[in-house]
């Protein structure tokens, strides 16, 4: 099911860019990775959790310290808690990265079938009048707002031809969209571009296997498409969410306890 219609064009909108802008970096990097607490790192997010368990740890220290609780538990504990917990962070960063590995395929088989489909255009595709040549340059500018029209589909741009003038310079004039009625608007140019293949077979400019071709490559781009779609909406599961956060947390709990007798403040 496709997400709600997200309106981009007010406050905190992203800033348009264009498929595979981001693959390469302009320019060097002001600070080390280890030396990052903003941008892209996680700091903001676990500081007061931190704050929070360190109050924590605090309160049993000055418990057990102050008034002669005895609140120390065998060390041996932690080890046996460690592995466990290490395991799931190991699991969840696997395939935390399996689907971000899986996303990166998906676009760029997206990318490269439509780079063949645009050539194939271009070279064998019908260009004997005019209009011929309208319609085919038309269509690859379809085929460029597919890129354009996966990535805001996905994040949930609804309406990004609206208000990105150059993503609203490739759509076909007088298009339409219907993403409100769960038409995906990738859909949509899909059957656009099929139709130019179909009138290229009726005028003799594509022949059997270039056709055959022609349609596989488009059934890749879609396949890519769906692939990435799953991605998106297929979370991690809740009880293995809850699992993960039930064995943290009982790890941070016990940890002060363990260390009581060791390492005391």
């Amino acid at each position: 099911m496709s997400p709600l219609p997200t309106h981009t064009n007010g406050a905190g909108a992203r800033k348009a860019t264009f498929p595979l802008s981001n693959s390469s970096r302009q320019k060097p990097r002001k600070w080390p990775l280890a030396l990052r607490f903003t941008k892209g790192a996680i700091h903001h997010v676990i500081l007061i959790p931190v704050l929070l368990h360190t109050l924590f740890t605090v309160a049993v220290v000055l418990v057990h310290r102050l008034l002669n609780v005895d609140l120390a538990l065998p060390s041996s504990i932690v080890p046996s808690l460690s592995i466990v917990v290490g395991l799931m962070l190991v699991f969840r960063n696997s395939s935390s990265y399996e689907r971000y590995w899986g996303g990166r395929t998906a676009l760029q088989q997206i990318v490269n079938n439509i780079r063949n489909l645009v050539r194939s255009f271009l070279v064998c595709g019908p260009l004997s009048d005019e209009s011929d040549k309208i319609e085919t340059e038309k269509t690859v500018k379809t085929l460029v707002a597919m890129l354009y029209a996966v990535k805001n589909h996905l994040r949930g741009n609804w309406e990004a031809p609206a208000f990105q003038p150059e993503f609203a310079s490739l759509m076909p004039k007088g298009f339409r969209g219907h993403e409100a009625e769960g038409v995906g608007l990738p859909m949509e140019l899909a059957f656009v571009v099929e139709r130019y293949i179909k009138r290229g077979v009726a005028k003799e400019a594509f022949n059997a296997p270039q056709s055959a071709n022609l349609n596989a490559s488009l059934n890749a781009v879609i396949m890519a498409y769906g692939n990435m779609e799953t991605i998106k909406l297929t979370p991690i599961p809740v009880c293995q969410q809850i699992h993960q956060k039930q064995v943290l947390a009982l790890y941070c709990c016990i940890l002060p306890f363990c260390l009581l007798d060791d390492m005391g403040w």
